[in-house]
């Protein structure tokens, strides 16, 4: 069971689960500033897995594929909250402020950054709780104060995070094999794929089919079946954890898809 609320979709929002949970979305289109209330959040790209428990902040940055565990502690509730600073709020204090990003597009950089020992942040996170735990919906205004409240103090702690913050480039044209073979297992959209190799959906379609042969959908549902028939054969691991991990949105659709490709149900291999 799970509850969540979001005043907002685009400003501040209240999580609550119940239950060991794997949902959300996989794109993470906006900055996102987020407080462990209480439990365990397990975030993982392609590159690296991150952990936070009970009282640790981060900064998730936009245009990322990401996979979410939320895992509540024993005989309680995982409580996250969040505040999502939008491109247009940031382009507006950018403008107000004179803000620039001065070095834009650093390499390196990590997809979500932990904001260690900074208690000006911690305060002014857990200050956001009242606003959140009751039926009350905050009003609009008063959301947009508190977002530029918040990129205020995160420049306070951080002034190099204006770099990434104040970095309102869309992605480049990357090499779209090496991305596709890295990022295949993220259950989103073709036009996720399409934007972040920095492709309109036509284009990402056509360099896509002249690569590798196959159409996107199709090379998808088998390269993640050939990973979910590695992970259980070779790995040992089962079919009802296997599923989720490579992308697949339900237990039945896998199974079928599974067994269409090998002969063989996945609980049986």
């Amino acid at each position: 069971m799970m509850t969540e609320l979001k005043t907002n979709p685009s400003r501040i929002a209240y999580s609550c689960y119940y239950e060991r949970n794997r949902d959300g979305e996989q794109f993470v289109p906006e900055h996102v500033l987020s407080y462990q209330v209480a439990g365990k959040l397990t975030l993982s790209n392609a590159d690296k897995t991150y952990v936070f428990g009970e009282g640790d902040i981060r900064l998730i940055k936009r245009n990322q594929l990401v996979k979410f565990l939320k895992e509540p502690p024993e005989n309680g509730l995982f409580k996250t909250i969040s505040i999502y600073l939008d491109q247009e709020t940031l382009k507006s204090f950018s403008l107000e402020y004179g803000y620039q990003a001065a070095t834009a597009g650093k390499s390196g950089e990590e997809a979500v950054i932990r904001l260690q020992d900074q208690p000006l942040c911690k305060s002014f996170m857990e200050s956001l709780v009242p606003y959140v735990q009751g039926d009350q919906l905050i009003n609009d205004d008063l959301q947009r104060l508190k977002q530029r409240e918040a990129i205020m103090i995160l420049l306070q702690a951080q002034p190099k995070l204006k770099d990434i913050l104040f970095d309102f480039r869309e992605p480049g044209k990357i090499d779209l094999e090496e991305f596709m073979n890295r990022n295949f297992h993220f259950n989103v959209q073709l036009k996720r794929f399409a934007y972040l190799t920095g492709r309109s959906l036509a284009t990402f379609k056509r360099d896509f089919e002249h690569i590798f042969h196959i159409s996107p959908s199709r090379w998808l549902l088998q390269r993640r079946l050939q990973e979910a028939h590695f992970l259980i054969r070779e790995k040992g691991k089962a079919p009802s954890d296997v599923y989720l991990e490579t992308g697949f949105e339900d237990l039945s659709h896998f199974s079928f898809a599974f067994k269409k490709m090998y002969g063989v149900a996945p609980s049986k291999l």
